[in-house]
């Protein structure tokens, strides 16, 4: 089945940070971290709607400044989620520039901005043509893990340890809805823009027994009614959605292994940063980063179906394939442990 995100690091292993994640058969995308974003086209970001950004070390973001160059003059919302202190640096870039023209622009471009503190989520929006000056109320909200959510997906997030407050997303679909188009056609039934209207009614929970109207042929000039209910297990194979989860720039320690091991568990794609060898674990503890050894052990313990090394130190270049197999080969031990943990419980079991 086709997935519905497909995340892809937008620069190499030693480079800039950021995570595209572009939405099947809709014009938007999620980022994950804004370093330098030259490598994206124009097109691709301007599909950009949501911004989640670990922290704002200059790696990490100094994509903003391109982002907003390229949505400039645009009628657009641009939502942007960051550590404690991110309003004011944010804020902080926006005041560096000169906005006396912006006034001109018919259309508004509209900045939403979040900050992710320990118990709260703090929000406040910025208007373009007000040169960025933010008039309307702060809005502050409890915070537990979730930060964005929509009837399909939701985006959580977990404060880590960088020597700095430094956030860790993963995003979550509730569930794929995949159409079997033999049963659709078999029902006399057209492919089209009504299938749309009916995973919305799915996603948003319609109940089973109400009505759900099919329109189809010339001018929707064909209209047939069905129990929602029936149309769902006629034409619709329901399966878990995707978890995708990104994690950058954090220090190994107890505390950080055990939140990101929860934070992570049972992701379908783990992208977590191995800037160091195991061999210089002490430069890595120094600086506040992983190992790739410590990466795939995370990993393994967390049981992610896939993870991807990246943010690797430019002193490695060239031996890319030395991480892949360090942390390959702490991810399969770890998931070895798990395994014969599970045994020996169920052997317990058996025998109780």
């Amino acid at each position: 089945m086709r997935p519905s995100l497909y995340p892809r690091l937008v620069n190499g292993l030693h480079d800039d940070p950021g995570l595209f994640i572009p939405f099947l058969f809709e014009k938007r995308a999620f980022m994950f971290d804004l370093g330098d974003i030259c490598s994206l086209l124009p097109r691709n970001i301007l599909k950009i709607t949501h911004v989640f950004i670990t922290h704002t070390h200059m790696d990490h973001f100094i994509g903003f400044d391109k982002l907003m160059r390229i949505f400039l003059g645009r009628e657009k919302m641009l939502h942007f989620y960051g550590p404690k202190g991110f309003l004011k640096n944010v804020e902080g870039k926006l005041s560096g520039y000169e906005w006396n023209l912006v006034e001109n622009y018919a259309n508004q471009l509209i900045i939403h901005l979040t900050e992710v503190d320990s118990d709260r989520l703090i929000s406040k929006s910025y208007l373009c043509q007000n040169r960025f000056i933010s008039t309307n109320p702060v809005v502050k909200q409890p915070f537990c893990s979730t930060i964005y959510q929509e009837p399909g997906l939701s985006v959580s997030a977990v404060i880590l340890d960088h020597s700095i407050p430094c956030l860790g997303f993963s995003i979550k679909e509730r569930f794929h809805v995949n159409i079997k188009k033999e049963a659709v056609l078999s029902l006399g039934l057209e492919i089209g823009p009504w299938l749309k209207r009916f995973k919305s009614a799915l996603l948003n929970q319609t109940d089973p027994d109400e009505e759900f109207e099919v329109r189809s042929g010339d001018n929707n000039s064909i209209k047939i009614r069905y129990r929602f209910g029936d149309l769902v297990d006629r034409i619709a194979l329901i399966t878990p959605g995707q978890k995708v989860t990104y994690i950058a720039d954090v220090v190994y320690n107890r505390e950080n292994a055990d939140k990101i091991i929860a934070f992570s568990k049972e992701s379908d794609h783990l992208f977590i940063e191995g800037a160091f060898l195991e061999s210089h674990k002490d430069i890595a503890q120094k600086k506040f980063h992983l190992t790739a050894r410590q990466a795939g052990t995370i990993a393994g313990l967390a049981r992610v179906k896939q993870f991807t090394l990246f943010h690797i130190s430019p002193r490695y270049t060239g031996m890319e394939a030395l991480f892949q197999k360090e942390a390959m080969t702490a991810y399969e031990k770890a998931r070895g442990r798990i395994t014969k943990v599970e045994n020996l419980r169920n052997d317990m079991t058996h025998f109780t």
